[in-house]
């Protein structure tokens, strides 16, 4: 899910620089990044579900280590777990790990994720579909006359930002997860369908906003996002942001000539 979460050099807050399904934003979750965590009783495993109304998201960011005096253990494994695994795959990320990277307790592993590696991937993955579609609000408040290209333009601004600063070796959390685990973890899938939702439905209201027709704007949110992740892929691949600077300028036309007047009522 794609702005940077969306591992590959420059490390930021949560909350802070480019989201990428898969990406983290300021105040955006894990638990509520901003805010200490205090210790929670185990929760059994949950699957995230489509996107809540007071939820929004997408996926992928910079990677980054939270720090400890300002995000709690449970948030910051959350968290690295994201930047690990949009770097190395859920495969190569193990629990160790992740608390290492979060500088968190190795015995706290249990008491926050008593699911095991499912839960905390499933979590993560849940994260970073909320993180890039926070990002949507950004992205349209940097805009005096908000346009749909202008919109694509900063999901995919964001993404080749980091390439250029830290190079290409993390894309996007939420893609990692399903190319991994769609297959052997059923819940993980469905993490992944709700993350990619969650990041369509603030993208699609947006849309709207600016004039595209409401029955139109969610196919669109969707091209959107789908362009985005197979340009990542491309230009990891490639190692060269030109996949994505294509998108960006061959898509955006097409965005622009969807706005229709009263569109929003169509």
């Amino acid at each position: 899910m794609t702005g940077p979460v969306t591992g590959g050099g420059t490390e930021t807050v949560p909350g802070e620089g480019p989201a990428r399904p898969g990406e983290p934003g300021r105040s955006e979750e894990p638990g509520t990044p901003g805010r200490s965590e205090e210790p929670q009783a185990p929760q059994a495993p949950r699957v995230p579900g489509p996107p809540a109304g007071s939820e929004p998201s997408g996926a992928s960011g910079p990677s980054a280590a939270a720090p400890e005096a300002a995000y709690g253990p449970r948030e910051r494994m959350v968290f690295s777990a994201a930047q690990l695994i949009r770097r190395d795959g859920v495969g190569a990320t193990g629990m160790r790990e992740v608390a290492a990277h979060a500088r968190a307790p190795r015995g706290s592993l249990q008491h926050y994720f008593p699911g095991g590696k499912e839960q905390l991937v499933n979590e993560a993955v849940a994260w970073a579909g909320r993180y890039a579609g926070k990002r949507v609000a950004r992205f349209m408040a940097a805009m005096d006359q908000p346009t749909p290209s202008g919109l694509f333009a900063g999901m995919v601004g964001q993404w080749t930002e980091e390439f250029r600063a830290a190079g290409f070796g993390a894309g996007c959390p939420v893609a990692a997860a399903t190319v991994d685990r769609s297959r052997t973890a059923e819940s993980t899938r469905a993490a992944a369908a709700g993350a990619f939702a969650t990041w369509a439905a603030p993208v699609a209201e947006a849309l709207t906003g600016m004039g595209v027709p409401a029955g139109r704007a969610p196919a669109l949110a969707t091209l959107m996002i789908s362009s985005l992740e197979g340009a990542l892929l491309i230009a990891r691949a490639e190692c060269d942001a030109r996949a994505l600077t294509t998108v960006a300028r061959e898509l955006g036309p097409l965005l622009d000539a969807a706005v229709v007047p009263g569109g929003a009522q169509a």
